[in-house]
C-alpha cells in the first residue's frame, strides 16, 4: 500500500490520480499508524515552506516522517515535500526543515528574461545509476514550478540536476530516501515512469 501524507497540500489529488492511472490504489491519510505500516510513503506540496512545516508539526506528522525514514520504507517527496527534506530555505528564515538531506533553499537571482518563479518544462542531467530515473536518459523533460533552488548538500545525494539561470538539484536520492523538486504527476509519460520505478523499489 502507498501512503500518501495528507497535510491540506494542493497537489493530493494529481499525485494519487497518478498513482491510479499506474494500477495502484493509494491512500490519502495522515494517521499515523496507517502512514508507519505502509509499502511506500510520498510527502507532495505546493507552496510556502513555513507554512507546510507548520502544517507538518500540526498533525504530528513531522517525527511520523522521520520515523519512515529510518525503518527503511521507501520514501518520495515532491516539490515542496522535497524542500521539507532539508534544513531550511531562505523563504522562511529560522523553520527548521525535517533535515533528512544537508542543505539549504535560496530564491533564484534576478537574470535577464528568466521569470520566478522556474514554470514550466526543463530537462535533466540524470545521474548514471539513479535509480529514480531507471530507463530514462539525460535530456528527459519534466515539469517545475518554484521559486527557490538548493544551494547546498552532498553532491553524492544529487541523482539529477537542471539549469534555470543556475544549475540547480532537480532530484536527491539516498538509501530510501527520494525526492524531486519538480512534480512527476504532471510530467506525462516520463513522470509516470518515474513514479512506476518508484512504485517497483524493492
Amino acid at each position: 500500500m502507498i501512503a500518501i501524507i495528507d497535510y491540506d497540500a494542493g497537489n493530493l489529488k494529481s499525485v494519487e490520480k497518478a498513482l491510479t492511472a499506474l494500477g495502484e490504489n493509494p491512500v490519502v491519510s495522515r494517521d499515523k499508524e496507517t502512514i508507519l505500516s505502509a509499502d511506500k510513503v510520498i510527502l507532495p506540496g505546493v507552496g510556502n515552506f513555513g507554512a507546510s512545516m507548520e502544517k507538518l508539526h500540526q498533525y504530528g506528522l513531522a517525527e511520523v516522517i522521520r520515523q519512515v525514514a529510518e525503518k527503511g520504507t521507501p520514501l518520495l517527496g515532491i516539490c515542496v515535500g522535497f524542500q521539507l527534506f532539508f534544513e531550511g530555505s531562505t523563504e522562511s528564515p529560522g523553520v527548521k526543515g525535517l533535515s533528512l538531506f544537508p542543505g539549504e533553499f535560496v530564491r533564484f537571482p534576478d537574470a535577464s528574461g528568466l521569470k520566478v518563479p522556474h514554470m514550466g518544462w526543463n530537462n535533466l542531467d540524470i545521474r548514471h545509476g539513479a535509480r529514480l530515473f531507471k530507463g530514462l536518459e539525460s535530456g528527459a523533460y519534466v515539469y517545475f514550478v518554484h521559486s527557490y533552488y538548493l544551494e547546498a548538500g552532498r553532491e553524492s545525494d544529487v541523482a539529477a540536476s537542471a539549469e534555470y539561470g543556475v544549475k540547480f538539484v532537480a532530484s536527491v536520492e539516498r538509501e530510501n530516501v527520494f525526492a524531486c523538486q519538480f512534480h512527476p504527476e504532471k510530467s506525462g509519460d516520463t513522470g509516470l515512469k518515474i513514479l512506476k520505478n518508484f512504485i517497483e523499489l524493492t
